[in-house]
């Protein structure tokens, strides 16, 4: 893509606050209650209460990796419907995995450049993801037998009353296996971790950082103006609580703890717990639309959408993804690494945002501007919603430190990269 019809984010984006999908790994998450679809239309709600008017949005292009609720299935018209658009504005919904998010965006952009589909009179689209990571427990051997005491259409399942060969599995951990690749995703991590030679000290090192930074960031009041709180009403309580910030952030991080946890995927293997990404809820959305029509409007643009780029690798190192498309990326913009103010690059697991990293770096792309605020390890990984917040987050930091461009990138499961780069207005 390049800039001549000048696509801009707007003003105004938001997101929800990211949440873990289980409380001190035991209890229901905060957003437990809540389907993708009520996440994406609280984000997309919020968005146009600090935004256009919504008679001025055409459509809405949403990102979402994976059905886990009823209603998944309408995705992104779920969201339309729940953010407060009519009936008459179409809704569509991107998947690809972990760069759905963006997706969104690239979509959007081209459906605006490409004019076919775009409507003149209501010249703006609300892009974004989300995701909820309560994924459900799949029945399988079931089907087309008689539904009697072991299993309701809306109801719980008496496993013992399953008939021999039916059995249950968690579609979470299905979807984290590769088939192409013959690996979980984050085998695939161990994988680069064992060709760049990087230390288990090192994805320690990395975890605990990006602690740290997202917590300075969240105490600073960096976040505040992307996320809108969201009220929960928590069981027994007479009052809803509301939830202002991001809640996997540890306070009281160190090395020493980083140490004593054990490999989670591989003997001997480098990725603990503590330095791969969070598992969490979380939705945003944000408007785009021609700079010429903001304008009209008398919109603020928050960011220029300068170029995107997806690229493709070796599923066995899917990680790797992000390097190829930010080499894409930069050569379509006709920019060097060194012009790079600030990148966020989502930390599926430590080894593969450092082998990310050290490639960036021959890039000319100084490892000091990745992630300034922490990423995933610390602010968690709902998948088709991350590429969304990544550009909230990347868009609102360089408005407020004043820098010029801006890259958001991620790794996609299966061996794909995405890449945005934005441009100051």
């Amino acid at each position: 893509m390049r800039n001549d019809p000048g696509i801009v984010i707007l003003d105004g984006a938001r997101r929800t606050p990211r949440a873990d999908i289980l409380i001190n790994n035991q209890k229901p998450g905060l957003f437990s209650r809540f389907s993708a679809t009520q996440l994406g239309g609280m984000a997309i709600e919020a968005t146009l209460d600090h935004s256009v008017d919504k008679g001025l949005v055409g459509h809405v292009v949403m990102g979402m990796a994976q059905h886990s609720h009823r209603d998944s299935i309408y995705g992104a018209q779920g969201m339309r419907w729940r953010g407060g658009l009519d009936n008459d504005v179409p809704a569509l919904t991107v998947a690809r995995i972990c760069g759905s998010g963006v997706e969104s965006l690239a979509v959007g952009s081209e459906m605006i450049m490409a004019g076919m589909r775009h409507n003149p009179d209501r010249p703006f689209l609300v892009v974004g993801g989300a995701e909820s990571m309560q994924y459900p427990f799949c029945l399988f051997n079931y089907r087309g037998r008689p539904v009697g005491a072991g299993v309701q259409k809306y109801g719980p399942i008496d496993v013992k009353m399953l008939p021999s060969g039916s059995h249950l599995q968690d579609s979470l951990l299905m979807g984290l296996y590769d088939p192409g690749a013959e690996m979980n995703m984050a085998n695939t991590a161990e994988e680069l971790g064992r060709r760049y030679k990087i230390t288990r000290e090192e994805c320690d090192e990395l975890g605990a950082q990006s602690h740290l930074k997202a917590k300075q960031a969240r105490d600073e009041g960096w976040f505040d103006e992307e996320i809108e709180p969201v009220a929960v009403q928590l069981d027994g309580a007479e009052e809803a609580t509301m939830l202002k910030h991001d809640t996997h952030i540890m306070d009281d991080v160190s090395l020493q703890k980083m140490a004593r946890l054990r490999a989670a995927f591989e003997p001997g293997g480098i990725i603990t717990a503590g330095n791969a990404s969070a598992v969490v809820d979380g939705a945003a959305a944000m408007v785009i639309g021609k700079e010429s029509d903001a304008a009209k409007h008398g919109v603020e643009p928050l960011a220029r959408i300068r170029t995107f780029a997806t690229a493709a690798c070796d599923p066995q190192i899917m990680g790797w993804g992000p390097v190829p498309a930010v080499r894409m990326a930069l050569a379509q913009a006709g920019l060097k690494g060194d012009q790079i103010d600030h990148i966020e690059l989502n930390e599926a697991f430590a080894p593969q945002a450092l082998a990310c990293i050290r490639d960036f770096a021959e890039m000319g792309i100084d490892p000091e501007k990745v992630n300034p605020h922490g990423s995933a390890i610390a602010l968690g990984h709902p998948l088709g919603a991350t590429g969304a917040i990544l550009t909230l987050t990347c868009a609102y930091s360089m408005r407020r430190t004043k820098k010029k461009y801006g890259i958001v990138t991620m790794c996609i499961g299966g061996g794909q990269g995405n890449a945005l780069i934005l441009e100051a207005v």
